[in-house]
């Protein structure tokens, strides 16, 4: 069946807007509408798209391969987590920020924006998420809220999110390298130098967007789950809450334009964790009023979740500060280590399996990397944590039991989300010779805007990355898009670029399967609607102020790179 162009952009947006419809529009829980939003994805990739139905099934296969490493780290992180609450561990952490401050405004800046990037930065992949959100509900968070600040900690530190990950491989393998390559050589310049220079734009971006982040969690924070339900409640941390962001920000933006992609978030993220703590603790820019959450006893059942942390009868020996740490410090440099040493990095890799050519389709294929995964790494941390803690085997068991069956939970929605995620990505081979699905929607968006395409073009990013769930995948569906747009309008392709990799960052805030990662971390699976309806907030604020610097940068200031000087 062939499509008239017109209508491509609105079938292609037709899963999205189903999979809305059915999670914010009627809060049907994932479980429920991923299925039927799956099923409706292989409805129009056979009848109205042309794909085969070996295309579609092998489509089905890789996303099941790559539901595995997505359950592979929530299995890591949920585990490390509980081995630290049977441990003692996590009472000793608890104590800790307690002690820091007993302000939930400082708490949610330190936890979720500071720790949170940190872990991004080290290890990507929604981990963050998964390990700030259920730390959070230890400390005393509603388990929404702590599903809700760990998602909008998935903007600012993602593009260099997993040691650099979504711009090495994803802006890199989404180029046309070897023909770009060509282009500046003809101009003396290099592709190193061309790509340093998105790398220095997605840091600016995200750090002149990420300063008023934290703001921005205080605010929805005592907003939605409040006394009051004021957006101005939180408004007097205002001088720290900028400062927790610079603290942030600053480095992460000069480790970005000075030293590459690999360690923006990680530098930024350990630099503000220690500069606002040693302020935090000497009262630096704390206001005189504290904010706290309601009594549990008054929070609505809508944000409990059914798992439950309680540090009562758990051990019967308290462990140090430094000891309570040393597993998260562990995982930090075990990670960085194992993706910038080249032999353990290799030799972590040797054991993967790798599928190619699922059912014989060309370039339909996926690898699994047990141990050079965050998963694998969160693993190997755990099993330390066995003997630095002197853990007994009941406590061993405990911990192992409750990952997996807050695991199971997870696995049935990612089954069909993932899969559905890579039907569209893959639907551009078939029998129409029509584009891929996302293709479709971004050309049909830049179609109708024309010159004012780069406001909107964080906005196709996030797309992108609603879809996937990944910047990564992300930039490797839309970066060449994104290029071969901003040359079609006389634009820079090296800002264009990087609007595509800053909003894709943005998007991760909604991505529906790393919203039932984080939930299943806490025990609110089916809930993943009120998760969103709190989370497009943040989003639709980072998409418009990047797609507005964007635009600035390059119809005011005239933003020029290489590629136009040819």
């Amino acid at each position: 069946m062939i499509i008239n162009e017109n209508f491509l952009g609105l079938i292609a947006f037709s899963p999205i807007f189903l999979a809305g419809i059915l999670l914010v529009g009627f809060r049907i829980p994932a479980r429920i509408a991923m299925p039927a939003v799956f099923m409706f994805t292989c409805f129009i990739a056979y009848f109205l798209w042309g794909m085969t139905s070996r295309r579609i099934l092998a489509s089905a296969f890789q996303g099941l391969i790559i539901c595995g490493s997505i359950l592979w780290i929530i299995f890591g992180a949920i585990t490390l987590l509980n081995t630290l609450k049977y441990s003692g561990a996590i009472h000793t952490i608890r104590k800790g920020f307690s002690e820091i401050s007993s302000d939930r405004r400082v708490q949610v800046i330190l936890i979720a924006w500071l720790f949170g990037c940190f872990i991004e930065g080290a290890s990507g992949f929604g981990t963050p998420a998964a390990v700030a959100a259920p730390l959070m509900v230890a400390v005393g968070f509603p388990a929404l809220a702590a599903v809700v600040f760990g998602m909008m900690i998935q903007s600012t530190p993602v593009s260099f999110g997993a040691v650099g990950t979504p711009l090495v491989v994803g802006v890199q393998g989404g180029l046309d390298k070897i023909a770009l390559t060509e282009r500046l050589q003809r101009n003396n310049f290099e592709w190193d130098s061309f790509f340093n220079i998105i790398v220095s734009e997605v840091a600016i971006i995200h750090a002149l967007c990420g300063t008023f982040m934290p703001l921005m969690l205080v605010m929805i924070m005592t907003r939605f789950f409040g006394e009051n339900k004021s957006w101005t409640e939180g408004l007097s941390i205002f001088p720290f809450a900028i400062f927790a962001a610079l603290s942030f920000t600053i480095p992460y933006a000069l480790t970005g334009i000075f030293l590459g992609p690999e360690f923006p978030s990680i530098i930024g993220g350990l630099f503000g964790l220690t500069l606002v703590t040693i302020a935090t603790k000497n009262k630096f820019l704390i206001p005189n009023d504290s904010w706290d959450f309601r009594p549990s006893s008054m929070w609505p059942e809508s944000w409990i979740g059914n798992v439950k942390i309680s540090l009562k009868n758990e051990v019967n020996r308290k462990i140090n500060n430094f000891m309570a740490w040393l597993p998260y410090i562990l995982l930090a440099l075990l990670l960085v280590f194992s993706r910038t040493f080249e032999p353990l990095k290799s030799f972590l890799r040797s054991f993967t399996f790798q599928f190619k050519d699922i059912l014989y389709e060309k370039n339909i294929g996926a690898s699994l990397e047990l141990l050079y995964l965050p998963g694998g790494i969160l693993l190997a941390v755990c099993i330390i944590t066995f003997f630095l803690h002197k853990m007994n085997l009941n406590q061993i068991k405990g911990a192992l039991f409750e990952s997996l069956q807050t695991l199971f939970g997870a696995t049935f929605v990612l089954i069909f989300t993932v899969p559905l995620v890579r039907i569209m990505i893959n639907s551009g081979i078939n029998v129409n010779e029509t584009v891929s699905m996302p293709i479709a929607m971004a050309e049909s968006m830049s179609s109708i805007m024309g010159n004012m395409y780069p406001i909107i073009a964080p906005t196709i990013g996030a797309i992108g990355a609603f879809l996937a769930g990944s910047n990564t995948v992300s930039n490797l569906m839309l970066s060449q898009f994104q290029f071969e747009t901003a040359n079609l309008l006389n634009l820079s392709g090296a800002l264009m670029v990087a609007a595509q990799s800053v909003g894709a960052a943005a998007g991760n805030m909604i991505a529906i399967h790393n919203v039932v990662a984080a939930s299943a971390t806490v025990g609110l699976l089916g809930r993943e609607g009120d998760t969103l309806r709190i989370t497009v907030i943040p989003t639709l604020y980072y998409l418009i102020f990047a797609g507005l610097i964007v635009f600035i940068l390059f119809q005011i200031l005239d933003f020029k790179d290489p590629l136009q000087l040819i």
